[in-house]
């Protein structure tokens, strides 16, 4: 509920700052928004559309495991954002027990648009621009800064792990597999 405000609120501002023919902000505008608002440092990338981690990380110049990748899964009844690095798979057995789920898979593509009104792949690690709770492997925290396609295959997001988790405030825990 607080996340419908936040957004109504934001393009309110939009609104007024850019006029009134101005359309619906993007995933990015509404990303750099709330960094912006939390006064975050953070730099953006734009590179040719990448649609696996490696490619990301190829394009980026950056380790593999610093990309921060955003997996949406229905948990049960709920959907929720799983967060891993980039050169993790998600843990199904892990996952389910940290949520006391029965059933958990990941989203389907129909699902991830409904939900996001993006495409997999393109989906930045911020379950709470989506009204989704976060829950982002505690291995990610090794990396002094993260990086993720933010809204689109080809604009990318880097910032210190540090501001991420204070700004996001996911659930840490294991969820990746061991490797």
């Amino acid at each position: 509920m607080a996340y419908h405000r936040w957004a109504a609120r934001a393009l309110r501002k939009a609104i007024r700052f850019r006029g009134p023919a101005t359309h619906a902000m993007t995933v990015f505008d509404r990303l750099t928004t709330l960094l912006d608002e939390r006064q975050v440092a953070y730099a953006v990338l734009r590179h040719a559309p990448v649609y696996t981690s490696e490619e990301a990380a190829r394009v980026r110049g950056t380790p593999l495991a610093s990309g921060a990748k955003a997996l949406l899964c229905k948990a049960d009844a709920r959907f929720v954002m799983f967060v891993l690095p980039g050169n993790r798979r998600l843990d199904g057995r892990k996952a389910r027990k940290a949520l006391a789920a029965k059933s958990l898979r990941f989203a389907t593509r129909d699902e991830v648009g409904a939900l996001t009104a993006l495409a997999p792949g393109s989906i930045p690690p911020f379950g709470r621009l989506f009204g989704l709770a976060t829950y982002c492997d505690e291995s990610l925290a090794a990396h002094g800064r993260i990086n993720f396609n933010a809204g689109d295959h080809a604009i990318s997001v880097s910032l210190r792990f540090a501001d991420y988790e204070a700004v996001e405030q996911p659930t840490r825990g294991r969820y990746a597999e061991d490797g």
